[in-house]
Order: structure tokens, then C-alpha cells, then sequence
């Protein structure tokens, strides 16, 4: 990549343009509707996963099996909304995580134990190779029950056909738990002691939320474990929990099973802050306990993504020997925009996670396969970028496009001084100290498809701080300014960087993936306040849903972070990954 000197700050871009349609990144055929439009412009993602139409929400059982990706997740077949006892498992395959083939469903609400609907779970494959489903079903009284589902015919590459014993349910909802309160069956894992394990969700009376172990020999017959894996007194109901071996710090390699001795990840969807979160700990799988090794509080483990994101759901790869993280980004607009549009909700690009080498928190990185998506590459080189403004990036235009800018701060020691109680709620600070607020280190970043009078525009930016001669990176995304439309969800989002910054020569680098299939092109400009930072291999990550008043739009770069816009009925989707390490 190219240096560029700033008056304040070094910058190098990489930018590459995907300029391909969405419907050729996304879809192997076109076996379902074509995709949705509203108003005459082209509302999609271009290389998120989603279905062609309809409602979708969580990932549900990721899997590698003979060759083939396969991604389930909860579907209205129905409808654009969540619907009404008719949630399904959405099915597609894939060769390379980017481009997908659309199947039938392969779940479906058809027996009385999964009468009002087939929610969420997951996939185990098992040592003869072959995968088993579980998953919770709503059954006629409205029950959450935990099912099993086998494929009809299991040398099928596809997997098209599933089968639903007629012993269903294998675990029923415990006298202890509210019967819609007992969810989301995890992959199971095979205990030293050749019995299987699963973790559900629950929520004890008057506890709180609560893992549950549960232990069988043979998917039929469940005993739950006597204590829960996990007890997070003050998280209320938890959802989609995931536990998973994770290798040494810093190794990227990915563990196919628990070992003993292995670190573990513990990751819950918390209800009541609609957030995913994760500890780094060690599991016993002869007491079938989890102990994190930093603090025992729930309200403190780490965010799994910064920003939109919810009932994520990993998977080992065995083709790759990597772990791969989904997750759900919903809408930021109205129920009746989503009717219009024809459909809801896309997943997150799929990305490898890994541990850090401070062995406390994964990194995340966009598979791989997101670059072969890569048509054109733009390497610039600007002299200087002039403090205190935006600045426009002559001749790269587009709607779909991989970021790579390189930030560097000479001057670390002008940074200001950071109020304690700031690292309290970092997400208010970013609304407060918008990408508009100049400070002595920051705002700097980039804006992506910002309207060309910018009066929509999206910044994703950076903060040093300055504490006890250490310093604090914030890094926030700025919404306020994402549409001029009203009923849209535009709150801030944000982050203090794991990272230190002065180890790393004062450098931060970022990567923005922009994803939206609006016909208007869009410019890249370059904003800057004050001082910059690095940001590439991944440890903390932003991911928003925008929605634009406007079909016409440039994006900017800036001096304060990194943006996504979307035209008035087109929506783009920006994820951006951050690390004090350059790669």
C-alpha cells in the first residue's frame, strides 16, 4: 500500500471497488423472486447474506459437510415480519461463503411439537460425518421444546430433506423454567467421558439468566447437568448461547473440539440490551463448568460487535481449519418501509475469529473468500490532507467497495485528557463527541456514500485520549447524519479499542466493507480534524444498517472514521474492523 503525508497525519489507502451486481454475488440461481425494489431503485445488499425476499433473523446451524457451506436461518416464508407461528429454517448452500444457492426450507412447522414454530438451534456433525439438527420448537400449547432433526438422506450433497422423529421433543421445558423461557440448543460436544453436550438458554425463576448443560449418549434421551453452566444474575433472559475451543493467543488456527486444558469462549445474546457478549474462561467438561478468567460479571465481558448486531452463531471449518462467526443485522428503519421493500434483515459478512495474543478477546477478520469479490483496485497516494475538513477523493466512485486506510498520529502527547466515568459508556461519548466535535487527537476517519452535498452522511471515526500517560483509542460510528429521514434509528455506536496505540508507532488502520446495490455511484473523501489511527486485523468491529432519504450520494473519507449510507429505499451495509496491528 501507498504512504501518503499529511500535514497532521500519514494516511494510505486501499480501495477496491466491487462492481458486479448483487444478484451475481449472491445468488449461484435464481430459483426465487427477483431481487425486491422499491420505488425503482434497488434496495439489497449487495454481498451481505440474504434471502431473495421475506423476513429473516437469526443464523441457524452453520455447517461444512461434503464439500459444501450450509446456512440456515430463521425465515417468514410468509411475510416481511417476524411473523406469527410460521417461523422456518431458511436453507442455502455455498461453495465459498459468497455466492449462495438458494434451497427450500428445511425446517418447517408441521407436527405438534413444533406446531407454532421452528426457531433457532444449531448443527453437529457427527464422527460418522453425518449432521444432526436441534432446535427449539413452539409446540401447540406454546411451549419451547428442544427437537431433533436428521437429513432424509444423508449422502445428499444438498441436504435438501430433513426428517423430524416422531419421539420429538427430546427435551421438554423443566418445572423450573417458565415454559417460553427454554431456547437455542448449541453444537454439541463430545465430553471425555464419550457422552454429548448441548447448552440452552433459559431463564430460572427469579435467578436470571442461566446456560443449561444438558448430557446424552445417543440425541434421544437429554439428563441436565445439575448446575448451569453459567448463571448471569443480572442479564435477565439470555439467547443463542455458544461455547468453543479457542487455540493459543494470537494462533489463528481453529480447534475442532474441546481438549483439555483448552481456553473456551462463552458467548450470550442478552435480551435486554439486544447485544451479543463473550468471556474468555476455561470449561471442565467432567463437572461441565465455566469459569472466565477475568472479571465473573456479565455486565462487563466484552462485546462480540459494537454496533447492530445480534444471536450471532460460529462454526468450525474444517476445510479451512478455521472458526467462522455469522450474525444478524437488523433493520434500522420503519415496519412499514420493510413492507414496501418486500423483505427484513441481512447477516453480517462471515468472519474468522480467533484469539488475541493477550489470550482476553477475539480478533475477527472478513473470510478470506470477501476478497475474490474484489473487480477493481484503486491505490492512492494524497500529499496532504487538510486538517479541520472534508476531503474529497477525486475519481473513485462506487456503491460497493473494500476500504484499507492506514492512519498515523506523530503527535500523541496533545491528546486529551480522559474523564473516568467517559469509559463507563463509551456509546454515549461517541453521540456526544460526534464525528462534527473537533478535539486535539480526533475526529478522524472516513465517509462513505455521503449525499454530494453531505447533507447524509455516515462517519465511522476515531478518538485518542490521554490517561495516566497511557492512551485511550474511541471508536465510534456517527449516525445523526445517516438520513434525512424521519422514523429511522440513527443512535451512535462505540468503543474503546483494545490497543496500544503507542506500541504501535502511533498507526491504526481500518477496513470498511460498503454493500449496497443503489444504482447511484457514490465518492470516497477524506475527513480530517486532527491526528489519525491504524486499523486491519480486526479485534473490535462496528456494524450498522443505513437507510438514506436520497438515491444520490458521494461517500468521504475523513479525518474521523468510517461511513455507510444508503439511498432513501436503497440500504447499505458497513462493517468496520479495527486493530493497533497492521498486517
Amino acid at each position: 500500500m501507498a504512504r501518503l503525508s499529511l500535514a497532521a497525519c500519514a494516511v494510505v489507502f486501499h480501495l477496491c471497488l466491487l462492481i458486479s451486481s448483487s444478484a451475481s454475488l449472491r445468488w449461484l440461481s435464481d430459483k426465487s423472486a427477483a431481487v425486491t425494489t422499491a420505488g425503482g431503485v434497488r434496495t439489497r445488499s449487495a454481498y451481505h447474506f440474504q434471502p431473495a425476499k421475506n423476513w429473516q433473523n437469526d443464523p441457524n446451524g452453520p455447517m461444512y459437510h461434503n464439500g459444501l457451506y450450509h446456512f440456515f436461518y430463521q425465515y417468514n416464508p410468509d411475510g416481511v415480519t417476524w411473523g406469527n407461528g410460521n417461523l422456518s429454517w431458511g436453507h442455502s448452500v455455498s461453495v465459498d461463503l459468497v455466492n449462495w444457492f438458494a434451497l427450500d426450507a428445511a425446517l418447517q412447522p408441521s407436527r405438534s411439537f413444533d406446531a407454532n414454530g421452528c426457531w433457532s438451534g444449531s448443527a453437529t456433525i457427527l464422527p460418522d460425518g453425518s449432521p444432526v439438527m436441534l432446535y427449539t420448537g413452539i409446540d401447540a400449547r406454546g411451549d419451547q421444546v428442544q427437537n431433533v432433526a436428521f437429513p432424509k438422506n444423508a449422502s445428499d450433497p444438498l441436504l435438501v430433506e430433513w426428517v423430524k422423529p416422531e419421539y420429538n421433543p427430546v427435551i421438554p421445558v423443566p418445572a423450573d423454567i417458565k415454559r417460553d423461557d427454554f431456547r437455542d440448543p448449541s453444537t454439541a460436544w463430545l465430553g471425555a467421558d464419550g457422552l454429548w453436550r448441548i447448552a440452552v438458554a433459559a431463564r430460572v425463576h427469579d435467578v436470571g439468566g442461566a446456560t443449561l448443560i444438558y448430557r446424552s449418549k445417543d440425541f434421544l434421551r437429554w439428563e441436565r447437568n445439575a448446575d448451569p453452566l453459567y448463571l448471569a444474575h443480572a442479564a435477565g433472559m439470555v439467547e443463542c448461547p455458544d461455547l468453543f475451543p479457542v487455540s493459543e493467543p494470537g494462533v489463528e488456527v481453529g480447534l475442532p473440539a474441546s481438549g483439555a486444558g483448552a481456553r473456551h469462549v462463552l458467548k450470550m445474546s442478552v435480551m435486554d440490551t439486544v447485544q451479543d457478549y463473550y468471556v474468555v474462561g476455561r470449561y471442565d467438561d467432567t463437572a461441565d463448568t465455566f469459569v472466565p478468567e477475568d472479571d465473573d460479571d456479565c455486565r462487563s465481558w466484552r462485546r462480540l460487535d459494537y454496533g447492530h448486531v445480534y444471536a450471532s452463531k460460529s462454526f468450525f471449518d474444517p476445510s479451512k481449519n478455521r472458526r467462522v462467526l455469522w450474525g444478524w443485522a437488523n433493520e434500522s428503519d420503519s415496519v412499514s418501509d420493510d413492507l414496501v421493500r418486500g423483505w427484513s434483515g441481512v447477516q453480517t459478512v462471515p468472519r474468522k475469529i480467533w484469539l488475541d495474543e493477550d489470550g482476553k478477546q477475539l480478533r475477527q477478520w472478513p473470510v478470506e473468500e470477501i476478497e475474490t469479490l474484489r473487480s477493481k483496485r484503486v491505490n492512492l497516494l494524497i500529499p496532504e490532507v487538510n486538517a479541520g475538513g472534508v476531503n474529497e477523493i477525486i475519481g473513485v466512485m462506487g456503491t460497493q467497495a473494500d476500504v484499507e486506510v492506514v492512519f498515523e498520529v506523530p503527535a500523541l502527547e496533545h491528546a486529551d485528557v480522559l474523564e473516568p466515568n467517559w469509559l463507563l459508556d463509551p456509546q454515549s461519548l461517541c453521540g456526544e463527541k460526534g464525528a462534527s466535535v473537533p478535539g486535539s487527537v480526533g475526529p478522524f476517519g472516513l465517509l462513505v456514500m455521503a449525499s454530494g452535498d453531505m447533507q447524509e452522511h455516515t462517519a465511522v471515526f476515531f478518538r485518542v485520549f490521554r490517561q495516566n500517560d497511557k492512551y485511550k483509542v474511541l471508536m465510534c460510528t456517527d449516525l445523526s447524519r445517516s438520513s434525512t429521514r424521519d422514523g429511522v434509528y440513527k443512535p451512535p455506536y462505540g468503543a474503546f479499542v483494545d490497543m496500544d496505540i503507542e506500541a504501535h508507532g502511533g498507526i491504526i488502520s481500518l477496513r470498511t466493507l460498503v454493500s449496497s446495490s443503489s444504482p447511484a455511484r457514490r465518492s470516497l473523501n477524506l475527513l480530517a480534524l486532527f491526528h489519525s489511527i491504524t486499523l486491519v486485523i480486526s479485534t473490535d468491529r462496528l456494524t450498522t444498517r443505513l437507510w438514506r432519504a436520497s438515491a444520490a450520494g458521494a461517500g468521504r473519507a475523513s479525518r474521523r472514521g468510517c461511513t455507510r449510507s444508503t439511498p432513501r429505499t436503497a440500504t447499505a451495509t458497513c462493517t468496520c474492523s479495527t486493530t493497533g496491528l497492521v498486517r
